[in-house]
């Protein structure tokens, strides 16, 4: 076994293995950018080599840098986490020209992988079932139609070189075929370095079920059961889950099998997933999976496949890479028990999920294990007071719970979910609480186009509770502490000897202004009155921000984060952030009354669609902006004419930044 490793990663899956190579006694180095010098890898790893600045393209991707950084601290090993270089074939080559060993497979099996169309017609020759499609080399935008046309249209334009939703287009229309290739193929260069895309006959009522696969230097590849990955949005998946719902032992047995050939068909050594697109039109059938790709790496969502095998992955990659056999066969697999993950991420629902930044100033989870196995498990790659940049995938944690049974595992991940509270940055933790209450989804009926189907039942808020602006402000005027003793000259505030004493205070809720007047009743006891408001709180309790208060006889539990700028409540199941306003500053307008378009977050512009002087219609495309390496399309808010084009394509424009100025015939 090794004695010492470096990990060319970042983030939750580099603190992932250091924790177990720490387990089994094997000294740990990691990397780091500028952005990353204090992130959490960088403070668990027993020595830490800075690779260069926040760019991925000049840190993480510099494989020569990494490996010098191995060679420099006398690493053995390195592992490449998932993302980044782990699905380089050249990085791989050239670690191990360096006298180094590669804890993942050989170069020629990524390779083999690395191109969709070249592993269909691989996986095709090997008796694998794949997908309808055009696969071939030729890339012009004519052929390309003509191919789709010829499929049969729905159809799906995906990146070759390709992964995690990006340079992927879903097109259901002819005429927008050629506005989504250009788009798919353009996202699919700035992603992977390599433009080119492949066209395929797209599954109506789609499941993707993936089978994980191990093997080892002497000939040896087993199956640990699937994963039911659909739940997706824009491809890109959100809460997955071991085994897959309404799977029947024989078509488990025949996909099983099918993912162990594949492996076969190109010497497959390590952790490894193949992935199949199913039929989700009725249950999974022996003849209704196909080949979709695979992915020759350690996957995000393998805690769930460890929660159901009791596994530890990391381990097992880590006795391959050193040469030893597995050390089970496929009959001493068996599956215990259902698990879920959740992919926890700073972003905003209520902008169409785009990415969020900010810094955590709060970052609360209920009592877990941390990378390791457990009934609930919350891998993080950030602590609280860690900012979440626009240079990084915004994951914040991975949520996972393991129950005896489906119905057990997911009240548990729903009542885990409920219980996160984050402040500092806008997250989808109530989105994915709202997935897990989802009657289709409970009842296993799950399908790719879930989300979609149902996004406004899943992004609807109740009403706001009165008690949250109440609680907010007395948070705002510091009234939220207990005095220690009733004496008002222990705690003065409040206290008045003619009478009653009341305070006011403005609030900005989601841009609007709440002017509320606090009344003090006695202590702690307060009445809270604004427009369409009238709370009367008792507080009980308040211990580190956890709140015990009553309403009107009726007692319920909060707890309040409070940052200089804002105050986040955290209410039954909902965050509500407040930010008080100085009575002296003047109200923000509404972006002109709907006239301006504003960058909702950091980002380069990467195309511009229009031009000064253009009528649009609201709806229409104005520009696209890159963030993450993912493509979002800004549209005019409102009927009007294009007045002033602000920014020119290449620019890199922070959030806020007004993009284009329209103007409408009476203004």
């Amino acid at each position: 076994m090794f004695t010492k490793i470096l990990i060319a990663n970042r983030g939750e899956i580099a603190a992932r293995v250091i924790t177990t190579a720490r387990r089994l006694g094997i000294a740990t180095v990691a990397v780091h950018s500028d952005a990353d010098a204090g992130a959490l890898h960088v403070a668990m790893a027993d020595e830490a080599v800075h690779i260069g600045p926040a760019a991925v393209a000049d840190s993480y991707l510099r494989g020569d840098r990494i490996i010098a950084a191995a060679l420099r601290t006398g690493a053995q090993a390195i592992h490449p986490g998932y993302g980044f270089l782990s699905e380089n074939p050249g990085f791989v080559e050239a670690v191990q020209a360096a006298g180094l060993v590669f804890i993942g497979p050989p170069a020629s099996a990524i390779r083999a992988m690395g191109l969709k169309d070249a592993a269909k017609a691989l996986m095709q020759s090997a008796g694998v079932p794949v997908v309808p499609g055009y696969h071939g080399e030729r890339q012009e935008p004519a052929l390309l139609a003509v191919e789709a046309a010829a499929i049969g249209y729905p159809v799906l334009i995906k990146a070759r070189a390709g992964g995690g939703g990006k340079g992927m287009r879903l097109v259901t229309d002819p005429a927008d075929f050629a506005q989504a290739l250009e788009s798919a193929a353009r996202e699919a260069q700035a992603s992977f370095g390599d433009p080119a895309c492949l066209v395929e006959k797209y599954i109506t009522q789609p499941r993707h079920i993936e089978i994980q696969v191990f093997g080892d230097t002497h000939g040896n590849v087993v199956h640990l059961f699937e994963r039911d990955c659909s739940l997706q949005r824009r491809h890109q998946k959100v809460i997955e889950e071991a085994p897959a719902p309404g799977m029947p032992a024989e078509v488990r047995a025949a996909m099983g099998r099918a993912a162990v050939e594949a492996a076969r068909a190109i010497g497959y050594q390590g952790a490894g997933t193949v992935e199949f697109i199913v039929d989700g039109a009725g249950p999974p059938r022996a003849d209704g999976f196909w080949f979709m790709e695979m992915n020759t790496r350690l996957q995000v969502e393998h805690p769930v496949s460890e929660a159901i095998t009791g596994l530890d992955f990391v381990e097992l990659q880590l006795r391959v890479a050193a040469g030893e056999v597995l050390p089970f066969r496929q009959e001493d697999l068996a599956i215990t028990g259902h698990a879920f993950e959740a992919r926890l991420y700073a972003e905003d629902v209520d902008k169409g999920f785009l990415p969020a930044i900010g810094r955590l100033t709060h970052l609360g989870f209920p009592a877990a294990t941390s990378f390791a196995r457990g009934p609930v498990r919350i891998d993080a790659g950030v602590r609280q007071g860690d900012d979440i940049s626009p240079w990084y995938d915004p994951m914040i944690a991975k949520v996972i719970v393991h129950g005896p049974d489906r119905a057990a595992a997911l009240r548990q991940l729903a009542t885990t979910l409920d219980a996160c509270r984050i402040a500092g940055c806008t997250t989808n933790v109530e989105f994915l609480a709202a997935l897990a209450r989802h009657d289709g989804f409970a009842a296993g009926h799950v399908d790719t186009g879930l989300i979609a189907r149902d996004l406004p039942r899943l992004t609807e808020r109740p009403a706001m509770p009165a008690e949250a602006p109440a609680l907010a402000a007395l948070a705002a005027l510091h009234l939220l502490d207990p005095a220690a003793t009733l004496d008002p000259w222990d705690r003065l505030t409040g206290w008045r000897g003619w009478g009653q004493a009341e305070a006011h205070v403005t609030l900005d809720y989601k841009g609007h202004a709440l002017g509320l007047r606090v009344q003090h009743l006695g202590p702690r006891h307060f009445r809270v009155t604004g427009p369409d408001l009238a709370v009367t709180l008792d507080l009980l309790d308040h211990r580190g921000g956890a709140l015990r208060f009553a309403s009107d006889g009726h007692q319920a539990s909060a707890h309040v984060v409070i940052a200089p700028e804002r105050i986040s409540l955290f209410l039954h199941g909902h965050k509500h952030d407040f930010t008080p306003v100085d009575p002296l500053q003047v109200a923000a307008h509404d972006h002109d009354g709907g006239l301006a378009v504003i960058a909702p977050m950091p980002g380069l512009v990467s195309s511009l669609r229009t031009r000064a002087g253009t009528k649009v219609t609201k709806g229409t495309p104005l520009l696209v902006l890159e963030a993450m390496k993912m493509e979002h399309i800004l549209t005019a808010p409102r009927d009007a004419t294009v007045r002033e084009v602000l920014v020119a394509e290449g620019d890199q424009v922070s959030d806020g930044t007004m993009l284009v100025q329209l103007e409408t015939d009476d203004a």
